[in-house]
């Protein structure tokens, strides 16, 4: 039994738009995503302590300190690598010879709480660099776009129209992506969740797994459209989903799975990665299935072109090899 997928296309399209237009608000609105450290600038330090020292009392003696936005991190080798908003005193000493700067004072809280520790490095982050960071983000996300529409023109070139299926699994992945934006924009509004560069790599992740699963469904319309050449183009959309729909599922629901192990039981500087993920990958699942195909349809027939005015909508079409 084939579902009409084809049918209730609106209702699709309205679901991502309901998704997406809160975040897409908390975006534009002043204040729309709340950058951590990675993206301002800040102090990383790598410490060694000659005790054994549990990694969430650390976060907390930083959190008693003044530096609640602490990211602490524990390496295989014992050291803990820790990042923080700038110290005072770090870059320029103060001006009363017998003051401690604020590095001092960190480290001998540290010591009286923890034992004798040793500062492996301290590097300063400066504002230059995080804004570098930002803007080679966003060139990335521009070039991963880019390859992917060519990537997919040259794929489907045999497919009548086919920077048609390049164009659409990119308006696909931008859906994931404001989705993903959106959500953590809302995030760091009621629940202070910072971004870190690790956000980067779960957008590129999501960005990545929503164009495979996208082209699994293209490829099957593409096939289709060889077998049932002359049938109308709905019904090869139609069988296409159909066929394809168990195995994103499938696919999806697994990584999912993975995700929400991760989320449950991996330490708290993963949580913010795992969560972009679990909100990517259930999107790009939607939007391979949802938006992405039912789009193509509707560029096909037409449709796209009567919303935006540069023409009447075109008679059904038909599936050509």
């Amino acid at each position: 039994m084939t579902f009409d997928f084809v049918k209730y296309r609106m209702w699709f399209y309205l679901v991502s738009i309901v998704l997406i237009v809160p975040g897409l608000i908390s975006l534009v609105l002043p204040g729309g995503l709340r950058p951590g450290i990675d993206f301002t600038s800040g102090t990383i330090m790598t410490l060694r302590f000659q005790n054994d020292v549990d990694q969430p009392r650390l976060r907390e003696a930083f959190a008693g300190l003044g530096h609640g936005e602490a990211i602490v991190q524990r390496s295989d080798d014992g050291t803990f690598v820790v990042r923080t908003l700038p110290f005072e005193g770090t870059l320029a000493e103060s001006a009363d010879p017998n003051a401690q700067t604020e590095r001092q004072v960190i480290v001998n809280a540290l010591t009286q709480q923890f034992g004798p520790v040793e500062i492996l490095s301290l590097d300063v982050v400066s504002p230059i660099i995080a804004s570098e960071i930002v803007r080679y983000a966003i060139l990335a996300v521009i070039a991963a776009c880019g390859g992917i529409l060519l990537y997919l023109w040259w794929a489907f070139r045999r497919v009548p129209n086919s920077v048609r299926y390049g164009a659409c699994a990119v308006a696909a992945l931008v859906h994931d992506a404001l989705l993903v934006l959106g959500v953590f924009s809302i995030l760091g509004r009621f629940f202070a969740i910072e971004l870190d560069a690790m956000f980067i790599t779960a957008v590129l992740t999501v960005i990545g797994f929503s164009v495979h699963d996208t082209i699994v469904v293209f490829d099957r319309v593409r096939e289709n459209i060889v077998r049932h050449a002359g049938e109308p183009f709905e019904d090869v959309m139609n069988h296409s989903l159909t066929q394809t729909l168990g195995r994103s599922v499938n696919t999806s629901v697994t990584v999912l799975l993975t995700l929400v192990a991760l989320r449950l039981f991996g330490g708290t500087t993963i949580h913010s990665f795992v969560l972009a993920l679990l909100i990517g990958i259930t999107s790009g699942t939607y939007s391979s299935i949802f938006n992405a195909s039912l789009l193509l349809y509707s560029w096909n027939v037409g449709e796209l072109a009567r919303w935006f005015g540069f023409g009447r909508r075109a008679e059904p079409a038909r599936a050509t090899a």
